[in-house]
């Protein structure tokens, strides 16, 4: 097949988003041939050279401008994020708020992260290490958290010097059209954020072929293997926010009812897609019984509908096969042994065959199960009793995953004694499933490789230049 016949094909797929509201088609857009893309990485790189020579607080006030224009149009975005992938409309417009949030937060980090590193004085000479850009980001987002996850490389990318080609999963993409138009809007240079919808394969071509210098994905363990299998060999750099299966222990001495209330919701918000949702709790012996039937309780007390009803508080899920794996593990569980506090039957609209799912509570559940070690990304919880705190991390490191870890607890010490011994990107104490823009999200194990967010998280989109300078002799 020649360029022109393969551009052709590759321009005549259609990449369609179908809503898991009712199952209509959402949105349409074109897949870009491996050679449109091209054309984009040329623009990035023209784009690139000029950006990278503008300083930090030009480029902040730019980038400020962009956090405008994005926020104007917050009420446009909620709808879109409700309608691409199911979140319920009551809860949508908080991720624009946690955008601002943290974009804001990585702007204002910037001169920080970017300054030149000075390692003492020497006599007779200067000597100062610098941050410089990479070059072309390659920003691959995933349709969970659309914006959250691609603002935290998006924004610092940028404010680094460095130019982006976004692209989102092919459940959201106008997210990635949402933000390439708020830099238009604030005057970003052409071709410096561009959005891109292209399939799995003109992806991983693009990674192998095209001078793109960083690619910073967020999305699952098997994604990741496949975007570093794209990359190898051609040494760039490469950033993987990937699953979790995170747990929470809720200590004798905990606030029963706080960690009720919030780990309830760690568990379920988003129809519990979230890759640093709460999928296990470990609870001790003494309050159990009592953390059990409150969580249930509460649990039931969802209401499962509409995404565009004010009134829903748990939607679907993203897709009908997504319910369906879920309801297999939670399945396979009961059939293991394990027991189910919730009754489906009595929310109304969940029902095999669609993405709308009612919320379980699991009991009498064990590490041989499925449910308590491989990632669920749904509404289902398992919760086992323990009777030490050294059980409880036992459990909670018997994982392929370490993102976050939570500790409920009336005793800091005790806290920070604990996560010193987790095998965890992030150990929170008496919260759970959230991210603070001043702090690295990282993650060990199959949970990821690399650093967003904080003054950490500009390391890898940078590339340290030293500089050592000998006095002249004459001086």
């Amino acid at each position: 097949m020649t360029s022109a016949a393969r551009a052709a094909a590759h321009r005549a797929e259609i990449q369609r988003t179908i809503t898991p509201v009712d199952g209509s088609t959402y949105v349409e857009r074109p897949l870009a041939s491996i050679e449109e893309v091209a054309r984009a990485v040329e623009r990035a790189r023209a784009a690139q050279a000029a950006w990278r020579e503008r300083g930090v607080a030009e480029r902040a006030g730019l980038m400020s401008a962009l956090v405008d224009a994005f926020v104007a149009k917050r009420d446009e975005i909620a709808q879109g994020i409700t309608w691409q992938m199911g979140r319920p409309i009551r809860y949508s417009a908080g991720e624009v708020r946690g955008f601002e949030e943290r974009a804001r937060h990585m702007i204002a980090a910037a001169p920080q992260a970017l300054a030149d590193l000075d390692p003492g004085p020497k006599q007779g000479f200067r000597r100062f290490i610098r941050r410089d850009p990479v070059g072309v980001v390659l920003v691959i987002a995933p349709w969970n958290y659309p914006y959250l996850t691609a603002v935290n490389a998006v924004v610092p990318a940028l404010m680094a010097g460095n130019a982006v080609i976004l692209k989102h999963s092919h459940q959201t993409p106008l997210c990635a059209e949402r933000m390439a138009e708020a830099a238009g809007a604030a005057g970003l240079l052409v071709g410096l954020l561009q959005a891109v919808h292209m399939s799995q394969a003109t992806t991983g071509e693009a990674i192998r072929r095209l001078p793109i210098d960083h690619v910073a994905f967020t999305g699952s363990v098997s994604g990741g293997a496949a975007i570093e299998g794209a990359a190898s060999g051609s040494f760039i750099g490469v950033g993987l926010e990937l699953g979790g299966k995170d747990p929470a222990y809720v200590r004798a001495d905990a606030d029963l009812a706080h960690a009720v209330e919030n780990l309830v919701d760690g568990a379920f918000f988003n129809s519990g897609q979230s890759c640093c949702g709460i999928e296990r709790i470990y609870v001790h012996g003494r309050l159990y019984d009592e953390f059990v039937e409150r969580a249930a309780a509460l649990t039931s007390a969802y209401v499962l509908g509409d995404p565009t009803d004010p009134d829903t508080t748990l939607g679907p899920m993203v897709r009908a096969s997504a319910a369906e794996f879920v309801r297999g593990q939670m399945a396979e569980a009961l059939r293991q042994g394990a027991r189910a506090l919730i009754e489906e039957s009595s929310f109304e609209r969940s029902r095999p065959g669609t993405p709308y799912l009612a919320p379980q509570v699991l009991v009498n559940v064990d590490h041989s199960m499925r449910v308590m070690k491989e990632e669920t990304f749904g509404p289902a919880v398992g919760i086992m009793k323990v009777a030490s705190d050294e059980e409880a991390v036992a459990l909670m490191n018997d994982s392929d995953y370490g993102l976050t870890a939570a500790i409920w607890t009336g005793d800091e010490e005790a806290a920070i004694a604990l996560g010193g011994k987790l095998e965890t990107g992030t150990v929170f104490m008496n919260r759970c499933d959230y991210l603070d823009p001043a702090l690295a999200w990282t993650g060990v194990k199959n949970s990821g490789r690399g650093v967003t967010l904080s003054v950490l998280g500009y390391e890898h989109l940078t590339r340290a230049k030293s500089f050592h300078l000998r006095a002249p002799a004459s001086a």
